[in-house]
């Protein structure tokens, strides 16, 4: 068993001028959170660190820079989990929260619940003093950008997009620490111009993440409605106690995914040896990750369709 923690920065088609700060981010992140790993700190604290970090980076589909939705607003969703005890903390669709995973562990750790949504979480924010914001100060210019092409295109009768199509930058961590635990935590904006409400694959457990500390954690990214009809987290999860390297366990969910589904998406996965698997089936997926006696490794998977 070692120490390890792998990010992911989104599966989907990166487009060339921002594969460089998908690398930067994620190798932020990944850093990050090996600092909590490296002090002995647990594999929870590293996770949301490390999701923190690009919930900041207007790189990604995850608090600032995020999609924006049909109306034009920001809407976010989250979720950690612990391997120990299969604990686990969601949020969804909130406006006025700058860090929504660390909305989820709160979900996780200060009340009876594992998920709440929309006003009610962000109540809960307001009431144990979490970083709250202007619903503005999410969005960049890029996707205001992105937004206003979308709803041309909508006014011009443009026709329903593949599913693939919606695969964004969301972010995702996993980690295992030097006590043998592992942990997982995940955050989005969504799709680009989804329905005002819409929740996606990312704070639903077994979907979006799934962290058990005897067997191993896996965190989803991709085409959120069909994460979510296959339980895909889960499944890596699951191949993993079956036998499967977490290589495998990532490309069998994958495949469950693809085939019975037609969506995308990618995956991380690690188990309680500290190996990792990544796999993705999009375009490109970005990736950093850290283990003993290594720095940094990160980059952008390609060819993954």
């Amino acid at each position: 068993m070692r120490t390890a923690i792998v990010v992911h920065g989104g599966a989907w088609n990166i487009p060339d001028d921002l594969v460089e700060d998908h690398v930067r981010g994620t190798s932020r992140a990944a850093r990050e959170g090996w600092k909590v790993l490296s002090r002995g700190g647990s594999a929870l604290d590293a996770v949301e660190a490390a999701v923190r970090v690009m919930e900041d980076d207007p790189t990604f589909d995850a608090g600032v820079g995020s999609f924006l939705n049909e109306e034009g607003f920001v809407e976010l969703d989250a979720a950690i989990m612990d391997g120990r005890d299969l604990k686990a903390g969601a949020v969804g669709a909130v406006r006025r929260v700058r860090h929504p995973v660390t909305l989820a562990r709160a979900v996780m750790e200060r009340t009876e619940h594992v998920m709440l949504v929309g006003e009610g979480a962000e109540r809960l924010a307001e009431r144990l003093g979490l970083e709250m914001c202007a619903p503005g100060d999410l969005i960049v210019e890029r996707e205001l950008e992105r937004w206003r092409r979308e709803r041309e295109r909508e006014r011009a009768g443009g026709g329903g997009r593949p599913p693939d199509i919606f695969s964004g930058g969301t972010v995702g961590a996993a980690a295992l620490d030097d006590s043998g635990n592992l942990a997982a935590a995940v955050s989005t904006g969504g799709t680009p111009f989804k329905m005002v409400g819409r929740v996606g694959d990312s704070p639903i457990v077994g979907a979006g993440l799934y962290a058990d500390g005897e067997v191993g954690a896996a965190v989803s990214t991709g085409w959120g409605e069909g994460i979510m009809r296959v339980l895909m987290a889960k499944a890596a999860v699951d191949a993993l106690a079956a036998g499967a390297d977490p290589g495998a366990a990532a490309e069998g969910a994958l495949d469950i995914l693809l085939r019975r589904t037609g969506g995308r998406g990618g995956l991380i996965v690690l188990d309680r040896e500290g190996e990792i698997g990544l796999a993705h089936t999009t375009a490109r997926m970005a990736y950093a990750y850290i283990r003993p006696g290594g720095g940094v490794e990160a980059g952008v998977l390609v060819g993954g369709g």
